[in-house]
């Protein structure tokens, strides 16, 4: 959740409260769209405003000594120094295409899953329909007519009309591939290889491997070691001996080929020792007196 704040928002806010303790007793996600940064006298946030009208409360910013405090992770925003700037503001563009392509699909599929096609009136005598006529011909077509569940019912004529059926060229039919393209720009604008969204033709095995891979190394890992840093900065006046939240990413199966081959090039490394080897894959020195397992 405090992910999708931050991705979805630009801004994730965690409220946390000592309670009396020596040590944080509860940490609270706050919702980012009802928090407002108050400016302090540097230009800094010196407190957050949360809740709306008569239910709006104060909390300082990252002072403790109240007992309460409010982190706060933004990305990065040009037009503000406290509102962080959401990856989707950046994809609106492709947001609104997408959606009214969803719309004009679902608009399609009411109707048949065709154009209306067109009711000509041609009677041997000439003349128009009255109003009342038109109005109710207008009626039973919405009525009996439209709809996914009149697909292929027969539509029955009176005397002096004819059916015109119509249909969309392939050029009218452009707006799938329009809807395709405008997701492919929203997972970019969120991190995500446009291939692991299965679209026709964007993924074959290999370079779907390769995504996977790419999507965990360049945003997954950067963002989970961003909220950990920003937690163990915010909770280290805690602890003494000071405060590191981390990961494993050694755990990440989908990451295990490319541990695979730093291991392989430390292993023909005669250069460097063994030491400098286990440094370089985040081990701490071998204890004094060991001895390899081989």
């Amino acid at each position: 959740m405090r992910a999708t704040h931050y991705l979805v928002a630009g801004d994730a806010y965690i409220h946390g409260l000592t309670a009396g303790a020596d040590i944080p007793a509860e940490l609270h996600l706050l919702r980012p769209d009802i928090v407002q940064p108050v400016d302090g006298d540097d230009g800094w946030p010196a407190a957050y405003d949360y809740g709306t009208g008569a239910a709006k409360r104060r909390v300082s910013a990252g002072d403790w000594s109240t007992g309460s405090s409010i982190l706060s992770i933004s990305s990065f925003n040009p037009l503000s120094d406290t509102k962080g700037l959401s990856p989707l503001q950046s994809a609106q563009a492709a947001l609104k295409v997408h959606n009214a392509a969803a719309g004009w699909n679902l608009a399609l599929l009411e109707n048949s899953a065709r154009p209306s096609g067109a009711l000509v009136f041609a009677p041997k005598d000439g003349g128009n329909l009255t109003s009342d006529q038109f109005e109710r011909l207008k009626s039973e077509l919405e009525d009996n007519y439209t709809g996914a569940k009149a697909a292929g019912r027969p539509l029955v004529l009176e005397g002096g009309l004819d059916w015109k059926a119509m249909g969309y060229s392939p050029k009218d039919m452009d707006f799938i591939e329009a809807k395709q393209a405008a997701a492919r720009e929203i997972a970019l604008a969120l991190g995500v290889p446009p291939m692991l969204l299965g679209l026709p033709g964007d993924n074959t095995y290999s370079n779907y491997q390769e995504a996977n891979r790419a999507f965990w190394r360049q945003t997954v890992v950067p963002l989970a070691r961003r909220i950990l840093d920003a937690l163990s900065h915010w909770l280290a006046p805690f602890w003494a001996d000071g405060l590191r939240l981390s990961f494993d990413p050694e755990q990440i199966a989908d990451l295990a080929s490319d541990r695979d081959r730093l291991w392989q090039r430390l292993a023909s490394a005669d250069f460097l020792t063994d030491d400098e080897k286990r440094a370089i894959i985040g081990y701490g020195p071998r204890p004094a007196g060991s001895v390899d397992n081989a």
